[in-house]
């Protein structure tokens, strides 16, 4: 049952108002057909639009089965009109971007119908009105009478209690005005129908009731609803209110921009594209700011290879010193300093002190590298230090002693320093021995052998290395023995490496170091060869221990490196080195790891600290019965020290005397006879300094020695006292006797020899050796022979130690490396490995911390300030991009609202909410967003390769190509729909607030 009490309705018209509908008093009954009737103005329309809840009445009650609407919310009006109302306009008002089964679709969709059910109900609503074959036509396919009758099936489609029909049959024709109102004279023997029309032929043919308005007031009522009539029906009523409505799907509404975008092809792509234009420009600030950034990641992870984070055995921090020294000095220009006063940084001392050995840090790489191995262990690491690392290297201090067969077939050391051993040459003019010794210095920094960094799985050469170089010729090495020569860029290698290749002979180094000594020209090398001629070379390498004999004699060992007929057979039986490859660096590396000439791999490391450790000599060194015992010398490392007496000295020295040869006799005897006695010394130096008994004639005698004026040296010695001087004086004559004395001795003892200029001099050392022995046996003085002890007697105990005696086999423990190598594989791993070792040294005692340099982080500290600060440039430029970008989306939003003002009015009449409508405009601007973001994508990724070019032509650089990643072209197209979305929510709300009375009138 629905009535109306006493409903007035104003509207405001400037300053004043005007009454649509003034106390309309009336009821209805739930079957009838009620037409309504009057002029133009009689508030007819007006009342239709309260009734059916698209207009509010101004006071009075619209009371619906027993129910006020006045506590009705705006989700009960919907409710309402979406179950209990069906409305038909004598325009039509059908959506007409959607086809005839969706217009008739729509109503149920918002009442949460299913698919299936929806669609079979509208089906059978369009055969009820005739339409069953015109499902899928649009409305503009339709006659008039066709498009009323959608109309009417859209009304009847959800089952509404009430069917108001306002003016049906205004724009048709007779004969279509009569089948239209049949089938709504049909409908109403079920249903209340409330007509409003002009024609009262229509009215009284087809009615069942007419009431008739006039300026507002019901004037006529031909079947009045009585009081006794209402309260019998509404006992039987049904309360519309208790209807649940679902809000329409986002389906639904996307189906409604979407096809109302199809109409408008043209303007959509046009929107889409100007949409698209900040997209374009935030796509390709991202495509170039990639393609830059793995470049950089590129060089950041070749330059992490040249430069790993090293730890070594022993770190003297020098970094840490500076940097303790700077904030010292910023400490000390605190302090208050005096006007006038110059003062000191201590620069120099801090430097020194940094400097000693004292201040270094003995690193426990032993513990330390059985934690790699742990973390380096998928199974057993907690830190995931193996994702981070690209390879970590263990260096030992093993010596690389290779040798090659020269022109002639004769085997010679690959150093090259050895050139210029003759620097140790006294006769060598002292400009020569300085140059040979600098270039002998500077020659031995230069790395010919380099272990090639293995990888983390096992493989002996690691992704990393692999990455960099590109292999040329032949094979990566897999055996011990197998090495690779290293290329520069320019498949180069330095006359260095010709010369460890036995392709230069010393002769020429020699020739080429004497003209830049001498100032004469040589003419330059030429030197080449084919990759198949040098990996027919071959390299000889001994260990340290191969350069040791058995003396058998108490089990000594003697050293054979100067015995030319015994190394020839050594380095002959020496371990083969092959070149099995040659590699270079490839275009995309921008920084390499190996600096070294001959790249070999840790299996020949391995190999070489096995062999060394099981060699004889490394054996007998540390057999448990020699750990006292120094296989050099024959002396034991430690004795303990006694008292001996005169007669114990006397004893031992003339023993000692004896077992000497005579060649050592002789040296023997000439030391002890080239140093005056001191009562000579005494004798002469007072004869002397009588000559110099004034000041006068000790001056002139320092004046004639230095070869000065008087003068001079007068001005010099001026604050000299007196005994001073004769001090001074004293000293210089008793170093000349000392000279003089050991000279006359030199020359008596060759006079004594007898064979000066011979090759063989045995037979003089032999003379010496006799007068020796007779001088010596003939002192019978023990305090004299305790003389002889004390300053001729070697020493009891070895110079050497058992460390130092390992250290010079080449002794190391593979669990022990003298210095770790870890190369991370990005930026910030490098960081991430930095953490992981602080957080090892927090787990340890203080002795057993890390300490180590990161140069990485020195050298590359800047690149990420410069990374953020290009970053933050982009974020403001994209921040700019994306403002005009929502600000457009947001005006193209608006214009469609007010496009579809009549659609937002036909909506709101089949019962869809504010929240329906406002959806429906989000929609068309996520879907407008999706095409200029799917757009923005399609033109930067094609505009990525004219691009590309360009900046390969401009910087030279192959390796930086802008792209966009299938990831980062999703996140574009969620960007712009998201923009779009936000950008579309004020224009969404002005829709959603929008009256649908005047909606439907904006046509």
């Amino acid at each position: 049952m629905l009535a109306l009490k006493s409903i007035t309705k104003d509207y405001p018209v400037g300053d004043t108002k005007v009454t649509a509908l003034n106390g309309i008093d009336l009821a209805f009954r739930d079957h009838e057909f009620v037409s309504i009737l009057g002029p133009s103005g009689c508030g007819k329309t007006t009342m239709l639009n309260i009734i059916g809840g698209l207009d509010r009445y101004t006071s009075g009650d619209l009371i619906i089965n027993g129910r006020s609407t006045k506590e009705y919310k705006d989700k009960d009006w919907d409710n309402y009109r979406n179950h209990s109302i069906g409305f038909v306009f004598q325009s039509y008002n059908l959506i007409p971007h959607q086809t005839v089964l969706a217009n008739v679709e729509l109503a149920l969709t918002l009442s949460g119908v299913s698919k299936a059910e929806r669609r079979e109900r509208a089906i059978h609503a369009l055969e009820q009105v005739g339409l069953g074959e015109h499902i899928h036509k649009k409305p503009n396919q339709l006659s008039g009478g066709q498009m009323q009758r959608v109309a009417i099936a859209r009304a009847l489609v959800n089952d509404p209690d009430i069917l108001l029909a306002d003016e049906p049959t205004g724009a048709l024709d007779t004969k279509t005005s009569v089948q239209i109102m049949e089938i709504l004279k049909e409908i109403s023997q079920d249903k209340l129908i409330i007509m409003v029309t002009h024609n009262p032929d229509l009215a009284q043919q087809y009615s069942s009731r007419i009431v008739r308005l006039l300026d507002g007031d019901v004037v006529g009522d031909t079947n009045p609803y009585t009081e006794e009539e209402i309260h019998a029906d509404l006992s039987k009523g049904k309360d519309i209110s208790t209807k649940r409505k679902k809000n329409m799907s986002f389906g639904t509404a996307i189906s409604l921009s979407f096809h109302n975008l199809l109409t408008k092809k043209a303007r959509t792509l046009m929107t889409s594209f100007a949409g698209s234009i900040g997209i374009i420009g935030i796509a390709l600030i991202l495509a170039l700011s990639t393609g830059v950034q793995a470049y950089i990641d590129t060089v950041q992870k070749d330059t992490l290879s040249s430069y790993p984070v090293t730890i070594n055995k022993e770190d003297n921090d020098m970094i840490s010193a500076m940097t303790s020294m700077q904030d010292s000095m910023v400490e000390e220009n605190k302090q208050p300093k005096q006007d006038n006063i110059v003062y000191s940084t201590s620069i120099m001392y801090e430097l020194f002190h940094s400097m000693n050995s004292s201040n270094a840090t003995e690193n426990n790489l032993t513990d330390f590298k059985a934690f790699l191995d742990e973390q380096m262990n998928e199974e057993t690491s907690t830190t995931d230090l193996y994702q981070y690392t690209s390879a970590i290297q263990y260096q030992y201090d093993v010596d690389m002693n290779t040798y090659i067969t020269d022109a002639d077939g004769n085997y010679r050391t690959t150093d090259i320093a050895d050139v210029f051993s003759e620097s140790e040459n006294p006769d060598l003019p002292k400009e020569k021995q300085a140059m040979y010794e600098m270039m002998k210095t500077q020659l031995s920094s230069y790395e010919l052998w380099q272990e090639i960094p293995s990888g983390t799985d096992g493989s002996l050469i690691s992704d990393m290395v692999s990455s960099q170089y590109d292999l040329v010729y032949g094979q990566w090495p897999s055996v011990a023995n197998e090495v690779v020569l290293v290329l520069n860029g320019n498949s180069e290698i330095s006359d260095i490496a010709f010369y460890s290749l036995g392709l230069l002979a010393p002769e020429q180094v020699q020739e080429l170091l004497d003209s830049s000594t001498d100032g004469t020209e040589v003419d330059k090398w030429d030197l080449s060869l084919n990759y198949q001629e040098i990996c027919e070379k071959s390299f000889k390498l001994l260990l340290n221990p191969d350069y040791y004999a058995n003396t058998g004699k108490n089990g000594t060992w003697e050293y054979i490196g100067d015995d030319q007929t015994r190394m020839d057979m050594t380095i002959k039986n020496g371990y083969d080195l092959n070149i099995v490859g040659i590699i270079q660096p490839n275009e995309d590396a921008s920084a390499t790891t190996l600096s070294g000439t001959f790249g070999y791999t840790s299996a020949l490391t391995e190999y070489m600290v096995d062999k060394i450790q099981t060699s004889d000599i490394v054996a007998q060194q540390t057999a448990v019965e020699n750990e006292n015992y120094d296989v050099f010398s024959g002396l034991p490392f430690t004795k303990e020290e006694r008292e001996l007496t005169n007669a114990e000295k006397a004893e031992e020295i003339k023993s000692y005397f004896s077992g000497l040869n005579n060649q050592e006799k002789t040296d023997l005897y000439t030391r002890i006879f080239s140093e005056p006695p001191e009562e000579y010394v005494q004798q002469v130096l007072q004869s002397s300094m009588a000559k110099y008994s004034t000041r006068e004639e000790m001056e002139s005698a320092i004046a004639s020695q230095y070869q000065m004026d008087d003068a001079t040296v007068h001005s010099y010695l001026s604050s000299y006292s007196d005994e001073e001087l004769q001090t001074m004086i004293q000293q210089q004559i008793t170093s000349m006797i000392q000279q003089n004395y050991a000279a006359q001795a030199e020359a008596a003892v060759k006079e004594m020899m007898g064979t000066d200029g011979e090759i063989d001099q045995s037979a003089g050392y032999a003379k010496v050796a006799a007068i020796f022995d007779a001088q010596i046996g003939s002192v019978q003085d023990e305090t004299t022979l305790a003389g002889y002890y004390d300053k001729y007697m070697p020493s009891g105990v070895s110079e050497s130690t058992l460390e130092e005696n390992m250290k010079t086999l080449g002794v190391v423990d593979l669990g022990s490396p003298s210095a770790i190598n870890i190369y991370a594989n990005s930026f910030e791993n490098k960081d991430a490995i930095s953490d992981i070792i602080t957080d090892y040294n927090n787990s340890v005692a203080e002795e057993d911390a890390i300490s180590y340099t990161d140069y990485v982080a020195l050298l590359m500290s800047g690149i990420t300030t410069i990374i953020n600060a290009i970053s933050y440039g982009l974020i403001a430029f994209v921040a700019i991009s994306l403002v005009v970008s929502s600000i457009m989306i947001g005006i193209i939003t608006y214009i469609s609202v007010l496009e579809r003002t009549k659609e937002i009015g036909i909506l709101r009449s089949i019962g869809a909410s504010k929240k329906d409508v406002s959806h429906v405009f989000n929609a068309e601007a996520m879907i407008i967003g999706f095409c200029a973001g799917a757009l923005g994508v399609i033109i930067s990724l094609l505009l990525c390769l004219p691009i590309n070019w360009i900046i390969h032509a401009l910087t030279n650089i192959p390796t930086i190509n802008a792209y966009l990643s299938p990831v980062a072209c999703i996140i574009l197209v969620a960007i712009s729909m998201g923009l779009t979305f936000i950008a579309g929510l004020i224009p969404s709300r002005i829709a959603a607030k929008k009256n649908p009375v005047e909606s439907l009138r904006s046509e």
